[in-house]
């Protein structure tokens, strides 16, 4: 879903290469070895794709950190659909807003909570894919502070597998040139989901959208500050000038 800006991208300092975490492997579990072969490949395009936001961004990579493989995070919802579906705007990374569509509301139980998520289409863009942004107690500590994404096919039955899992940063966690859409306030989840990918630079972590907004507007004064020195204070008058006594 982010859209990609072709501003040049900053780089200020060196980044901090959080720590690793062995993802767990359960010895014959075809579904997590599926999702770490999954996690192998995306590295494996992030690190040497021209397309990657990295090669783009002329960005150092190293491989990303997710949570371990959890089947507890893998659950089932419910679609309760919009009756009159309208057009929704989610504020973006560039302070701005991306025009989407709110198909309804996923209901789910998750660790023996009741919670809900909406969810959203962007688009004629984005085919049968659904876009489904999200932030829980980990977020602006353990994963990307302005929230993370899944994507899920749309189904006529209205059923569908939140697969926690498979939940990524957007590509602005990785770089300010890509612009992407913040979750709404409703899809902010009251219980931590220690599921899926991990914060990319802990050094460089938003706690929330709106320090990431805050960020943006200090990063924008500082460059114009540097693009724009102020110049000499113009001189005092002198007293007395203008032929007049003092």
């Amino acid at each position: 879903m982010p859209t990609p800006r072709r501003s040049a991208p900053r780089v200020a300092g060196k980044r901090r290469t959080p720590p690793r975490k062995a993802p767990a492997r359960r010895a014959g579990d075809p579904y997590a070895e599926m999702v770490l072969r999954e996690r192998a490949e995306k590295d494996r395009f992030l690190a040497t794709q021209p397309e990657s936001p990295f090669s783009e961004a002329g960005l150092p990579f190293h491989p990303l950190v997710y949570f371990p493989v959890d089947p507890e995070f893998r659950v089932t919802a419910r679609l309760r659909e919009e009756k009159h579906p309208s057009e929704s705007w989610l504020r973006t990374s560039q302070d701005g807003h991306a025009a989407m569509r709110k198909l309804g509301t996923l209901s789910f139980s998750l660790k023996g909570r009741r919670l809900s998520l909406e969810l959203f289409h962007a688009g004629p863009a984005a085919g049968n894919i659904a876009f489904l942004p999200f932030r829980d107690r980990t977020s602006g500590s353990e994963t990307y502070g302005p929230g993370r994404y899944l994507t899920l096919e749309l189904r006529e039955e209205g059923i569908y597998e939140l697969d926690f899992n498979r939940s990524f940063n957007p590509y602005c966690a990785y770089t300010p040139t890509y612009e992407c859409p913040f979750p709404p306030p409703a899809n902010d989840l009251p219980v931590p989901v220690r599921a899926g990918e991990r914060v990319y630079d802990p050094g460089n972590n938003p706690s929330s959208p709106e320090q990431a907004i805050r960020k943006l507007t200090e990063d924008f004064r500082e460059r114009q500050a540097h693009a724009h020195p102020p110049g000499p204070s113009s001189p005092k008058l002198a007293s007395g000038s203008g032929g007049g006594s003092p």
